[in-house]
């Protein structure tokens, strides 16, 4: 049964547990001493997800009490109030009109679909279809389909701040928190940054100290010495006029070892799986166009054809199929739009990744930003800043991404140079060396930043689309699936969030590119066809 811890005695409880544990919360030690009606015992790694911000009601544990569980062998401090617990029942969820064995197809098996997948398997949905053109999860196809992805959670839009926050918690349950890693954030710019990137950084630290979370993790960057306190791997590096802050409640997600463990646990959980190009979902299959009882016109999705010209029936189609969403709801691409920016490597012998070990993710806004090295492959991921690249068709207006997943195995020249300067002001040993593994990430981005989930209009509430990631997404990967949950539960039939409703733009995209004006993104969009590429190869 779950369990609950009142307000009055949890914030003494969540503020001993950031004193001691204030960033590396799978580690383990002594607390000390302690107020009596609490007791600390030793778990399993996940436990301590039943800690986080202070509530204004009790709080619902995901998982009972059991000391015992065993999870990936690491152990933790877990702290549980011992003298004056409360049981309390979890409120049970609004119902939707769907009966719970309605046939579901998801199209797409990256983030936004496998979270989809498991919020509805875990609000009792028992047949649901996942399809996917990759062989295996995670998906070439999908943006998380890398090493890692930033987890943090200031945006200059506090609406997003709570969600990230939520997320946040969220990461630190069982099924995600072997891949979630507190290393922290850098948030800087250089003496050369634009000021539209030093904008962009200030804005996003006042959105943070707006938050008594976030406030009591922030750290000013105002010299090289600030940083060489905090990241001494830095040493040799200049560090030219870089000044910033450093956030110490984020870091980053192992993103594709994230999605492999959601699969893994949905196929256990009865969730189908249809994979490889042979499932390639082609084409959503209509009933003929027809009045409901208002008069309004309509068509109900019977369910999606495959490119091995299987029929897959469904009382629900939810497109989740990232930057080639459009190519299954056309009306879509004039909301969205496929852009991409460009990720590269650099492969280090075991003592550098050894040496490099717990760096904050390093960003400078005007340049580009790093992780931590993968501790599997030794690889260190960077990107750099821009705007994107799009890849607009000339007769429609609309972008999508090529078909040939080769054809973006390869870094654009002047990225190159931004990550070379990147690495010169911090780690100017590695500033010169290869770049490996490089190709152009896709994501399904809109001009405001705002994700869409929202039911098609004219099907009747047959199809849903959850797009837009916009190059924030994964952060919420953990909740992201629960906003479909929530838009199935609505007794109108409607999305209450308004910034998430489908969007009725009419008009083309085609040499706009609202993407340029969103404050985060320093410098112009650009076509794919006039990207000057290195030497590519993965």
């Amino acid at each position: 049964m779950p369990w609950t811890i009142h307000p009055s005695r949890y914030t003494a409880l969540y503020n001993l547990y950031r004193r001691y544990l204030p960033c590396n919360w799978s580690r383990s030690e002594t607390l000390g001493c302690i107020p009596a009606d609490y007791t600390i015992t030793k778990a399993r790694q996940g436990n301590l997800h039943r800690l986080g911000k202070p509530p204004e009601g009790p709080v619902y544990a995901d998982e009972t009490a059991d000391t015992s569980q065993v999870y990936n062998n690491q152990l933790v401090i877990y702290i549980a109030q011992s003298t004056t617990r409360s049981y309390q029942s979890r409120p049970k969820a609004e119902t939707s009109s769907m009966a719970n064995s309605t046939p579901i197809v998801i199209v797409g098996a990256g983030a936004f679909g496998l979270s989809t997948a498991l919020h509805l398997s875990r609000a009792g949905y028992t047949d649901i279809t996942v399809l996917d053109k990759d062989d295996a999860v995670p998906s070439r196809y999908s943006a998380a389909n890398d090493l890692n992805k930033i987890i943090r959670a200031e945006y200059e839009d506090a609406f997003y701040t709570e969600l990230a926050l939520k997320a946040m918690s969220a990461w630190k349950t069982p099924l995600f928190a072997p891949y979630y890693h507190q290393t922290g954030f850098l948030h800087c710019v250089s003496e050369t940054a634009p000021e539209k990137a030093v904008a962009t950084m200030q804005q996003f630290r006042a959105s943070a100290e707006q938050d008594a979370q976030l406030r009591r993790e922030l750290v000013s960057i105002d010299t090289r010495r600030d940083i060489l306190h905090h990241v001494p791997q830095f040493y040799d590096g200049p560090l030219p006029g870089w000044r910033g802050y450093l956030n110490r409640c984020a870091g980053y997600a192992q993103s594709g070892h994230a999605l492999a463990a959601v699969h893994r646990h949905l196929c256990q959980s009865g969730v189908r799986f249809r994979l490889g190009p042979s499932n390639q979902v082609v084409g959503i299959r209509y009933e003929a166009p027809s009045a409901d009882s208002s008069g309004a016109a309509g068509r109900t999705a019977r369910g999606v054809e495959t490119a091995n010209g299987a029929f897959y029936p469904a009382r629900l189609v939810i497109v989740a199929a990232g930057a080639w969403a459009a190519q299954l709801v056309p009306q879509l691409g004039s909301q969205v739009e496929a852009r991409c920016w460009s990720v590269a490597h650099v492969q280090l012998t075991d003592d550098e990744a050894s040496a490099l070990r717990g760096i904050p993710v390093t960003y400078a806004r005007d340049l580009g930003f790093f992780f931590e090295p993968d501790p599997g492959t030794k690889l260190l991921k960077l990107c750099p800043m821009g705007a994107g690249i799009v890849n607009t068709d000339g007769g429609t207006g609309v972008s999508l991404p090529p078909g040939d997943l080769s054809r973006g195995a390869f870094l654009p020249g002047d990225d190159e140079g931004k990550l070379r300067r990147l690495l010169a002001h911090t780690l100017p040993a590695l500033a010169e060396r290869p770049l490996v593994k490089k190709y152009l990430c896709w994501i399904a981005d809109t001009s405001d930043s705002d994700y869409i989930v929202d039911y098609v209009p004219g099907t009747r509430s047959s199809v849903v689309v959850l797009s837009g990631d916009s190059g924030h997404g994964f952060k919420m990967f953990p909740i992201v699936g629960s906003w479909v949950a929530d838009l199935l539960r609505a007794a109108d039939g409607r999305q209450h969030e308004a910034r998430w409703r489908w969007k009725d733009q009419k008009a083309e995209r085609s040499g706009s590119h609202g993407g340029n004006e969103v404050s985060w993104r320093v410098g112009e969009t650009r076509e794919l066809s006039s990207v000057e590429p290195t030497n590519p190869g993965l």
